[in-house]
């Protein structure tokens, strides 16, 4: 009878005769997946309910299965536009939805479809189809959560980025973490068929790796979560994470239950400024600490902003930890929403941003605004005033005007300064925040040393012992993958 470790007659030690140097036949796939599964069981300590299909397909396929299956919603694009934008990652020249496809459809070597329960395999021979056993085992891991619990429901269910990036804390973290364990045991104890030699990403050009930090953080940051969890209650309290997830990224990175700080926002747009009512939570979306820590990051490496070092993506403190997304610019977060607004519809619609962020303390909201203004300073900002700063020329040119009151940093954007104050009027105090008295003062201070080169233009800064290029790590969860960062069309 079927038991842990055991599927479809292969145990989870045993040797079996595959060789994938000229490309897997019918029975050796199936052998491998078959041991496989077992190992997974054994590491996960549960049983798979049923078979998985695995199939292979090449890059191509892939990629045009999404473009057929994409939807489009010109309110959702132009409100997710003025998201990405207030985190300098992608720029007025570049639709976001656009970035986000070509960066997950150049990078995603595998995915789990919960819709239809199989496992995709991507690859550039499918005639002769090989497979690396990390993807195998990291998919085989969805499929086991989708067995257990519902799958497709946790990763698309998430209504901000915040949420979203939490959430696969959990689902990315596991499968990542089960990953580990396999890896480790390959290097000591048990019979692991070779790997198919790295392929070639041709000669596309490379993704923006803000959005791929982004993607990365709960594939880095999630399995020392798990961890985290198993020495609190073992599988156990996993799966209760599974089926409440944590609400922030700041949980992750931090390993606490810390909540957000409630946020209140009262729209006072005129003449003729809105919001996306029926996007978001009531028009907004919380990027939260790891995309901040992504902007002050990919800021630093492209424009040389004085945020924080580039390299301090690498300090990490565990092995299961890939990058680190702690920093003291996005570090101490209490919560942020951001509204993007419009003045018009369609192609001669003007666009801004109203962005409100609370900090765990003073201290941390000044180190956040004196990072901010680093960016700003970065592209060239002149001063308009009191607290108000114009960016001329290049992707993010705009107006900005900055107000810090207590723990709160509010940022607001507008095609000019002129329309700073139709976009968010200040109240009759001079700030932002109505309740709280002005004390917007410019630091004079940076967040962190940083903002060099370091060097070697040919490196991503993104590559780490161990682990090789960022590019060959990423496998996302089927197209719903794009609903760990997009979410839901509206």
């Amino acid at each position: 009878s079927d038991t842990i470790g055991w599927e479809a007659g292969y145990w989870h030690d045993e040797t079996i005769d595959v060789d994938q140097s000229d490309g897997l036949s019918d029975q050796e796939l199936d052998a491998l997946v078959a041991r496989s599964m077992a190992r997974v069981e054994y590491l996960r300590e549960e049983e798979f309910q049923s078979t998985v299909p695995v199939e292979v397909i090449s890059r191509e396929e892939f990629q045009s299965q999404r473009s057929q299956n994409a939807t489009s919603n010109a309110s959702y694009d132009a409100w997710n536009d003025q998201v990405w934008e207030a985190l300098f990652v992608i720029g007025e020249d570049k639709e976001a939805n656009e970035e986000l496809q070509s960066a997950t459809g150049q990078s995603t070597a595998g995915f789990y479809a919960p819709g239809d329960n199989r496992i995709r395999i991507i690859t550039t021979t499918p005639d002769s189809p090989t497979i690396d056993n990390s993807t195998l085992v990291h998919e085989l891991t969805h499929a086991l959560q989708d067995q257990t619990g519902d799958l497709g429901e946790q990763i698309s269910s998430s209504e901000t980025q915040d949420a979203g990036l939490a959430t696969d804390g959990v689902v990315e973290g596991e499968a990542n973490y089960i990953e580990h364990q396999y890896t480790e045991r390959c290097s000591a104890e048990w019979q692991c068929v070779a790997p198919p030699e790295s392929e070639s990403s041709g000669s596309q050009a490379p993704p923006n790796l803000g959005i791929l930090l982004t993607l990365l953080q709960p594939y880095s940051d999630g399995p020392v979560y798990i961890d985290w969890l198993r020495q609190q209650g073992g599988w156990g309290a996993v799966d209760t994470a599974f089926e409440d997830p944590p609400t922030s990224t700041e949980q992750v990175i931090h390993l606490t239950d810390e909540e957000p700080t409630p946020i209140e926002y009262e729209d006072r747009a005129r003449n003729g400024w809105e919001t996306f009512p029926d996007q978001g939570v009531n028009g907004s979306d919380t990027v939260g600490e790891a995309s901040m820590f992504v902007m002050f990051w990919y800021q630093a490496r492209t424009e040389g902003a004085q945020t924080v070092s580039p390299r301090s993506v690498l300090q990490t403190s565990s092995p299961l930890d890939m990058y680190n997304y702690d920093a003291p610019p996005s570090a101490g977060w209490g919560n942020d929403r951001v509204f993007p607004y419009h003045k018009g519809t369609g192609e001669d619609a003007e666009h801004g941003y109203v962005w409100v962020t609370e900090w765990d303390s003073e201290q941390d909201a000044a180190q956040f605004h004196n990072a901010y203004r680093a960016i700003l300073d970065a592209h060239d900002a002149t001063s308009e005033g009191a607290n108000t700063y114009v960016i001329e020329d290049g992707d993010y040119a705009d107006a900005f005007r900055i107000e810090r009151q207590g723990t709160r940093v509010t940022i607001v954007n507008a095609p000019t300064a002129a329309d700073l104050a139709d976009v968010r009027p200040q109240s009759d105090g001079g700030s932002d925040d109505a309740d709280s008295e002005s004390g917007g003062e410019s630091m004079s201070t940076t967040a962190a040393a940083g903002g060099e080169s370091d060097g070697d233009d040919s490196s991503t800064g993104l590559e780490a012992p161990g682990f090789g290029p960022l590019t060959a790590l990423v496998s996302l969860v089927a197209t719903l993958a794009l609903a760990m960062v997009v979410r839901r069309r509206g």
